[in-house]
């Protein structure tokens, strides 16, 4: 099956247009790294939803996020793999904050929470404690920790603008094996033209019409991610994957899909053909 050429797009949303400075301003040029050809996508319809974020943490550009501060999740988070190196074991794990959605003169930087600041534009730490929803819903994250090459890369992921209330059984079971799996994909057949990993890969949710965390924070009906590598010259890689994230079951799967595939059934739910339409921001190149 042939695969796409910029599927930088794919990315799916090449979603991006100014907005709040680090939190916007500066997206297109801080973010390009994080998008396929260094190409920020920009979808108008999609960004009236979200508010882009060029994450910063540790003096680095980390990954790129598009947030709704309405449901107070993002919409999707999309990054660099390049080869998730380092175990993690000794990061720093607090949970921080994004200051600019709250205030746009604020530092650029993910933050932890100023003790009795009130945060109207996004989840805070408080919002996943005490947890007594059915099916239990823990802290899903979007760009996940294995992914992330180091240690401050692997601690920028701790920011509660890369996380949505998952399904606790779904997030710890087929989701993170379904990771674990394309970071095997990924490590294996991904490599650059100097034979390092190198992949683009963005992840997302989908949000639902009322259930809701601690009243405040949309916890997403669906989960979808996308990848996609140059293999050799003109010759490209790319898989996709969905999960339904209502049900406490043990056996719910994540679905193996191809782009395309994926594409339509983003389509289908936002009923935004030509804003979602991975193919024409691709080419005719299918896969």
């Amino acid at each position: 099956m042939g695969v796409l050429k910029l599927l930088s797009a794919l990315f799916l949303l090449s979603l991006l247009c100014p907005g709040l400075s680090e939190v916007d301003g500066g997206f297109r040029k801080n973010c390009k790294a994080f998008f396929l050809n260094g190409v920020t996508p920009y979808i108008p319809r999609i960004l009236e939803q979200g508010t882009p974020i060029c994450q910063f943490y540790k003096n680095d550009y980390r990954f790129a996020t598009l947030y709704d501060m309405n449901n107070k999740i993002p919409m999707f988070s999309a990054y660099k793999f390049t080869g998730g190196r380092g175990s993690g074991n000794n990061i720093d794990d607090t949970w921080k904050i994004e200051p600019q959605l709250e205030n746009k003169n604020a530092i650029k930087s993910m933050a932890e929470e100023s003790q009795g600041a009130q945060y109207t534009h996004q989840a805070v730490d408080q919002d996943y404690k005490n947890v007594n929803t059915d099916p239990l819903v823990n802290r899903g994250h979007l760009f996940p920790v294995m992914h992330a090459d180091g240690d401050d890369a692997k601690e920028s992921t701790y920011t509660l603008t890369n996380i949505v209330p998952q399904v606790q059984t779904f997030n710890g079971g087929s989701w993170k094996l379904m990771e674990e799996n394309v970071t095997k994909i990924m490590n294996q057949s991904c490599k650059n033209s100097n034979n390092n990993t190198e992949a683009y890969v963005v992840t997302g949710a989908v949000p639902s019409e009322n259930n809701t965390l601690n009243n405040r924070v949309n916890i997403p009906s669906f989960m979808w991610t996308a990848f996609c590598c140059e293999i050799s010259t003109n010759q490209w890689h790319s898989g996709a994957h969905w999960g339904d994230n209502r049900n406490k079951s043990k056996k719910v799967r994540t679905v193996p899909l191809s782009v395309a595939e994926l594409n339509n059934k983003l389509t289908n739910i936002y009923g935004l053909a030509s804003a979602w339409n991975i193919i024409r921001l691709i080419g005719d190149k299918v896969g």
